[in-house]
């Protein structure tokens, strides 16, 4: 289903929320493109080709697309050194437009963090954010697999005991629209990275949205769409 391209409002009804982080409810993209940049040109790869596969993934699947014939193993440790920097660098870190809010209406209601950083990369950003981190999370360390493999949305339902029909995602990113639309949920696409990849309804940023709860405590998001 393409995403809404329609200005009047859209509702869509479930009984969780799951949450990407970076892109979605954190812009951390000033610290992305400073490591990934720095760390492609050393690797003798063209930056902006390598900032199309950044977004949404692990830095060692990001890696093994960008250098498939290295050791995974390589990857691996690599990406050890890259979340280290990731983490120490918060310059520039934000709350994407709207999430202050957004997360205040979610207080109480059943929701997720779902991200490709790991606790301590999600807690610094979070932190420099100044969002509340979820109770309930799914980080790298959570899953075997990264996004676009759906295991981290259907962690997050499970742990949420909520089935994955009921659950709206919220993604910026192709991998991780790829990865909730994989898990059987609807997708609400965050941000100008998500609008080609067919999200169920996008918005422009979280001022765009509204979050409400019925009588039988199911969660209505009321959304304005990018035209």
């Amino acid at each position: 289903m393409p995403a809404s391209t329609t200005t009047a409002p859209v509702a869509l009804t479930a009984k969780a929320l799951l949450l990407d982080m970076d892109g979605t409810i954190v812009n951390s993209d000033a610290v992305v493109e400073r490591c990934w940049r720095e760390w492609a040109v050393s690797h003798g790869l063209d930056p902006q080709a390598a900032m199309k596969v950044v977004h949404g993934r692990q830095g060692y699947a990001t890696m093994a697309v960008l250098l498939p014939d290295r050791p995974m193993e390589v990857n691996h440790a690599e990406n050890a050194v890259m979340l280290a920097r990731e983490t120490a660098d918060t310059d520039g870190v934000v709350p994407v437009a709207g999430a202050s809010e957004f997360m205040a209406a979610l207080d109480g209601l059943p929701h997720a963090l779902v991200t490709s950083a790991d606790a301590a990369l999600a807690s610094a950003r979070m932190t420099a954010a100044a969002l509340p981190m979820p109770e309930i999370r799914v980080t790298a360390e959570s899953v075997q697999a990264s996004k676009p493999d759906p295991e981290g949305f259907l962690m997050g339902a499970a742990a949420l005991g909520v089935d994955p029909a009921d659950c709206i995602v919220f993604e910026d990113s192709a991998a991780g629209i790829t990865a909730g639309r994989a898990a059987g949920m609807r997708v609400i696409g965050v941000g100008p990275r998500a609008a080609a990849h067919a999200p169920t309804a996008h918005v422009p940023d979280l001022t765009a949205l509204r979050v409400t709860t019925t009588p039988d405590g199911s969660i209505t998001v009321t959304l304005h769409p990018a035209a």
